[in-house]
């Protein structure tokens, strides 16, 4: 198993917490893990990245090479489309589908939306309308991660598993609010 996975979005919409669950999950699985975060400008809302590589073998650098991650999970769909560079040809781009409209030229989300359909390995989930309708509006990265975990190769038990360590000192109300974020975001993946 090995997986290389570039994790984007806006600084505040929870890249890390997406990061941090997927590698807990790979801890628990035994799995070796190395990660490298750019986030900076993130409580500027600018953009973060984090680049997340898993896998049964050793890994020997944090850094995925253009052309070879397996996967992009996007929480702001422009972002997606900015490390469009590193997705290898057959991999999968999971991202929001509602913009984080934090500049003055800012493009039209059609445009956006349009060439993220080219790609023939994607999915598009509007996280801010399911996290609402779930009652937690800032759990729409955790639908994204849940829209993203078909592709990961983790059981998804596992994550669940990992939800429940990473949030359980602010409550079981968050722990559940985050498990059935992440099964509406992968029952939306499997759906579409």
């Amino acid at each position: 198993m090995k997986k290389d996975i570039v994790i984007a979005g806006v600084g505040g919409q929870g890249i890390l917490s997406i990061a941090t669950t997927i590698g807990a999950a790979a801890i628990e699985m035994g799995l070796f893990l190395k990660q490298s975060e750019v986030h900076g400008m993130s409580q500027r809302g600018g953009d973060v990245m984090s680049n997340m590589r898993i896998s049964a073998q050793e890994i020997y650098s944090d850094l995925i090479p253009f052309g070879k991650a397996d996967i992009i999970i996007s929480v702001e769909p422009m972002e997606s489309l900015r490390y469009l560079p590193y997705l290898s040809k057959n991999g999968w781009l999971i991202t929001n589908s509602i913009p984080y409209n934090n500049i003055p030229n800012y493009p039209p989300i059609e445009t956006i939306l349009s060439e993220i359909k080219k790609l023939p390995n994607h999915v598009l989930v509007d996280a801010d309308n399911i996290a609402k309708e779930l009652g937690s509006e800032k759990s729409a990265n955790i639908v994204i991660l849940g829209a993203a975990s078909p592709y990961l190769d983790i059981p998804f038990e596992i994550l669940i598993s990992a939800i429940n360590k990473i949030f359980k000192n602010k409550g079981q109300n968050v722990i559940d609010l985050n498990v059935k974020a992440l099964e509406a975001g992968r029952k939306h993946a499997l759906s579409h």
